[in-house]
């Protein structure tokens, strides 16, 4: 009986507490609630968090809240993110070797930072008009042209010291050639500056297999175009299983490592490329183009550091299996794209 009593308390005392609480956490004037219970389980709160849900105990409903949950989600990643990027850019294995030994409460997770820099990347490449935008196709078409003018008035050099030549009865064989190779180049020009290279293609000689991608390129390439780069952005997981084979390659009789920590440093290492590039396109935006390209040093560097403090590498080895994981991040690369232009085409 003192049992039943006891619970029929617990449970008068859990509903009384609700009812004089604020609705679902209705604040007061300063935006602060001031629940009792867990507002996300209901649990009797006993310290700063939930002890069944996690949740925090306090909350606020305000405006300046909302934003400051924002860009703690989106900068901070619970102050995850200022502990992970240095050690991203510059002791990348050994916060690789910590996060695979089980620290995973200090650094981001490699899932959490690629997908930031995924869209962080493609954010960053459709703003400064590097994936294909209006602008930049404005761009491509001044540049066509102002090369197709120094193409023609060098043609009419050639074809006026030819002339010279022919005059004087001497040989112009050579200035044939170069004035043909010239003409050609000029109309390969200006088919591009028409903007559709591949309007006129013949199908005859392309395998049928291959022939309803040609055809969709040609029939409306700027769809084509807008396709693929939405298939790489929503495939862009593939990367990941595309390159794990190949850091199996570069370890075949080390089994002390396995496809876990393969995967963990691969995805870091994509994610690190990702923000290079994001930095590159930001660069290049704010007019500092030569200065973007000096990225293009980084990956190497990266990968070397990378890879002898993950796997604890001797100096040499490092060296080596870079060179080898260079040739291997190409041919992953070329396989992501030839997928997406597929997808894309499809």
């Amino acid at each position: 009986m003192g049992e039943l009593e006891a619970i029929g308390e617990a449970v008068t005392g859990g509903l009384l507490a609700r009812a004089v609480e604020p609705k679902a956490g209705e604040a007061g004037a300063d935006g602060h609630t001031h629940e009792r219970n867990c507002l996300n389980c209901g649990s009797r709160l006993t310290g700063p968090f939930c002890a069944k849900c996690g949740q925090k105990a306090h909350i606020h409903r305000s405006v300046r809240a909302f934003f400051q949950d924002f860009f703690v989600s989106l900068f901070n990643f619970e102050g995850k993110f200022w502990r992970t990027l240095p050690m991203l850019a510059w002791r990348p294995g050994e916060m690789t070797r910590r996060y695979i030994a089980g620290e995973r409460a200090r650094f981001i997770s490699p899932v959490a930072l690629y997908l930031f820099t995924v869209f962080a990347m493609f954010a960053v490449l459709n703003f400064n008009g590097a994936l294909g935008s209006e602008g930049s196709t404005k761009g491509v078409k001044l540049g066509l042209d102002s090369a197709i003018t120094e193409q023609q008035q060098e043609l009419g050099k050639l074809e006026a010291n030819r002339a010279i030549k022919a005059a004087a009865g001497k040989n112009v064989a050579d200035l044939d050639s170069e004035i043909a190779g010239r003409k050609q180049a000029i109309a390969v020009s200006q088919k591009l500056a028409v903007g559709n290279p591949v309007a006129s293609s013949n199908l005859d000689g392309v395998p049928s297999w291959l022939r309803p991608f040609v055809r969709n390129a040609r029939d409306n390439p700027q769809l084509y175009t807008m396709r693929v780069q939405d298939a790489a952005s929503k495939y862009s997981w593939l990367l990941i299983p595309l390159s794990v084979p190949f850091m199996w390659l570069l370890f075949p009789f080390r089994r002390r490592y396995n496809a876990y920590d393969h995967t963990v440093f691969v995805t870091y290492s994509l994610s690190f490329m990702m923000l290079l590039v994001v930095a590159g396109g930001l660069l290049a935006a704010a007019g500092f183009a030569g200065m973007a390209s000096l990225l293009f040093l980084v990956p190497p560097v990266h990968m070397y550091r990378h890879l002898k403090q993950s796997y604890e590498l001797s100096g040499f080895s490092a060296l080596m299996r870079t060179i080898a994981l260079l040739t291997f991040a190409f041919i992953a690369a070329g396989l992501f794209l030839a997928a997406a232009v597929a997808i894309g085409a499809a």
